[in-house]
């Protein structure tokens, strides 16, 4: 089994990231990566088990589940249900957590999936830059200077 883990600091309260992230529909919104996305059979996008269906820049589609979801806990869990990669048994949880020195939000995102060895460690080394570290990036630049 494969596994990835990033984590970065961003200088907003960590209501106000979750605020950005927590809607499981609304990556488009915050991650350059995702350019559209909707819920499939209508769900309500906090419901746990409801699919959200979307597409990234590149045109590739992707589906993933809603496994957990916490407002008190600042936690999305999902799982990917299909992507182009060669992946399979894929998990993740993005976290956040309050950092009190300067009200800032500690921010992680992990994974893990099954992969062929030879795929494995390119999977979570482009999962890890290009998807999470991309979004830490965009939040971190919508965040800056908004004190």
């Amino acid at each position: 089994m494969a596994k990835v883990t990033i984590s970065s600091v961003i200088d907003a309260p960590v209501e106000k990231v979750w605020a950005r992230i927590r809607d499981f529909n609304g990556l488009p919104s915050w991650h350059p990566r995702m350019v559209e996305s909707h819920i499939e059979d209508g769900k309500d996008a906090g419901a746990i088990g409801c699919v959200r269906n979307f597409q990234l820049a590149s045109g590739a589609r992707i589906r993933e589940k809603l496994l957990d979801f916490s407002d008190d806990n600042f936690l999305v869990s999902y799982s990917i249900l299909e992507t182009p990669q060669p992946l399979t048994n894929h998990k993740a949880t993005l976290q956040l957590r309050r950092v009190t020195d300067g009200d800032r939000t500690y921010a992680e995102w992990t994974a893990s999936f099954d992969a062929a060895p030879e795929e494995a460690d390119k999977l979570a080394e482009g999962m890890g830059a290009n998807v999470f570290q991309g979004g830490f990036n965009a939040l971190k630049t919508h965040f800056a200077g908004q004190g």
